[in-house]
């Protein structure tokens, strides 16, 4: 016969496992923190770049106290920017993201995708992912069309066979 207690304990660990967003045996997601000085003058994603399996879940966190910051794919469908991201792949943008807050998206697409916070843009403050590896069915390298991008998020980016190699890339691994 089972006590209310175990009922209890079950129906409980029943409950937050269909809270959860995440299905049972899946990965946590890879966080890339939201980053900025005290005053606002430098601004940065960490890692700058990963290298990912495909499938893998990120979670774009905002770290930064004084700015609001978004994470958003170079894409057409989204201010009409140049495509930056494997042509299979959907676009993302997570929107303002306040102090604290997050955003997720999964990759399952191989390639090379670039995004940019758009207000800080300007500032250099971009990022690349990896998904895969080359030779992977599908896979497609880095843009080749600079489009309107600004010279500051073009020198940013880092060459896709040091992310492969290293898996990550900080932004004090650059300096």
């Amino acid at each position: 016969m089972i006590t209310r207690r175990q009922f209890g304990r079950v129906a409980g660990g029943a409950l937050a496992a269909l809270a959860s967003r995440r299905p049972v045996g899946a990965a946590a997601p890879r966080d890339i923190e939201m980053r900025g000085t005290a005053r606002g003058e430098r601004v940065w994603f960490a890692p700058l770049a990963i290298a990912v399996a495909p499938g893998a879940m990120l979670r774009f966190v905002n770290h930064d106290k004084g700015n609001s910051h978004t994470a958003t794919t170079y894409h057409p469908a989204i201010f009409d920017r140049p495509r930056r991201i494997p042509s299979g792949a959907a676009p993302w943008d997570s929107d303002f993201l306040l102090p604290g807050a997050s955003f997720e998206v999964t990759l399952s697409v191989p390639g090379v995708y670039d995004y940019y916070c758009i207000p800080h843009e300007h500032a250099g403050m971009v990022g690349r992912i990896v998904v895969g590896r080359p030779g992977d069915p599908g896979w497609e390298g880095p843009a080749g069309d600079a489009g309107d991008l600004p010279e500051a998020a073009l020198k940013a980016f880092p060459r896709v066979a040091e992310i492969l190699a290293k898996g990550r890339i900080m932004p004090e691994d650059l300096a």
